[in-house]
């Protein structure tokens, strides 16, 4: 990629978002209509400069952006002021920015992926977390008697780690009730938590062909219709094929199920529930063991960007915030996986913040971080005193 030596980090950043697909985007949505001087890229750019600047008001977003009032040509945008962006946060379409994810997504999608398992099976997590928010300033939001919350479901995709999707709700809306809405083609294995377990919801995904991998729920009524060979010093404790029997839910799920019991080294037990009669019974702890890379996205979510406080409070503006929140981490993972250096989320999102407005060539510095910029030779001018 081409970079001019005189041009900001950020700057760079932003070549990641070519302006002839943001402008499809903008008029799909149609969010710079009625729009005056401040476009729908400007907001744009004010807002990652939210997360990757890390601001917490839009005084400190405006104010931040002011500083930097002459970097902002190359930006091709434009300094907003604090009225103008919390109404464009408030009123221009939020799905402009999740489109924008989208496009972000499918450019780190053609990058060489890490793929942990050898088998061919789309392999997805799913789960949820929860966002608490003040009731009395966010009314929409209502989740408890004097709680409010937003609750993001989320789908990561194992190859690569990528949040491949995002449903936001109300808190009171349930994980289960969220999955239920989704599709998937045959083949995909998905893992999840004890709180997705339903048996008539696993019977549609089998008829599906869709696989599934979760916990056994306590107190689980079963009886064994075949005990597999266990391989010796594996940590598998034992791998059977089990029929439910309690009548609701035989009912529901008719088929047989694969149970697996697994001691880890540390010895802890857990038992598994699969309707993969194929994978060998470590494969499937390995699986459920890695469904924990969902975890730690929702740590790296929450620490490094602006998410669990808003700038907004209409629903508008959250959704907004969230989706730049997520752009800003596929900017962040998207770096990650070009580096050459061996970079944490945490220190590059730190680094990067340090860095936003030095005029610098961005990969160079991905590259080799802690190496001093080259620069041309200063001609030192020398002031003769001899009267």
């Amino acid at each position: 990629m081409m970079v001019s030596r005189f041009c900001s980090v950020f700057s760079q950043l932003l070549q990641l978002f070519p302006r002839q697909e943001f402008q499809k985007a903008v008029q799909k949505h149609g969010s710079d209509r009625g729009a005056r001087d401040f476009k729908s890229w400007d907001h744009f750019v004010a807002m990652l400069f939210c997360q990757l600047g890390a601001a917490h008001s839009l005084r400190e977003i405006c104010g931040g952006l002011s500083a930097c009032q002459g970097k902002l040509v190359q930006l091709g945008s434009e300094r907003p002021n604090k009225s103008t962006l919390g109404y464009a946060n408030q009123h221009r379409e939020w799905r402009l920015f999740q489109t924008v994810f989208y496009l972000l997504l499918n450019q780190c999608q053609q990058l060489p992926l890490t793929k942990k398992f050898r088998f061919k099976n789309k392999l997805l997590s799913l789960d949820a977390t929860l966002i608490e928010l003040s009731l009395k300033a966010f009314p929409w939001a209502h989740y408890r008697q004097n709680k409010g919350a937003v609750k993001l479901h989320f789908t990561l995709d194992h190859e690569g780690y990528l949040p491949a999707g995002l449903i936001v709700t109300t808190g009171k809306r349930s994980e289960l009730t969220m999955a239920r809405l989704q599709k998937w083609e045959p083949g995909t294995i998905l893992v999840f938590d004890r709180g997705y377990v339903e048996f008539g919801w696993f019977w549609k995904l089998t008829c599906a062909g869709v696989l599934f991998v979760t916990r056994v729920k306590k107190h689980a009524r079963y009886h064994v219709l075949e005990e597999r060979p266990v391989p010796a010093r594996s940590g598998v404790q034992a791998d059977q094929i089990i029929q439910y029997t309690f009548h609701r839910t035989v009912k529901k799920y008719p088929d047989p199920l694969r149970r697996i019991v697994f001691r880890t080294p540390e010895g802890e037990v857990f038992e598994y529930l699969t309707n993969n009669f194929d994978l060998a019974a470590s494969t499937i702890a390995a699986i459920y063991k890695d469904r924990w890379q969902i975890e730690s996205f929702f740590k790296i979510l929450k620490q490094n960007l602006r998410i669990k406080t808003f700038v907004g409070t209409s629903f508008n503006a959250v959704m907004i915030q969230i989706w730049t929140a997520l752009i800003a981490l596929l900017v962040l993972k998207y770096l990650q996986m070009t580096a050459r250096f061996n970079w944490s989320m945490s220190n590059l999102a730190a680094l990067l913040r340090m860095n936003l407005f030095v005029y610098r060539d961005l990969w160079s510095w991905l590259h080799r971080p802690f190496e001093p910029p080259s620069s041309p030779p200063v001609t030192q001018l020398q002031i003769d005193f001899t009267p």
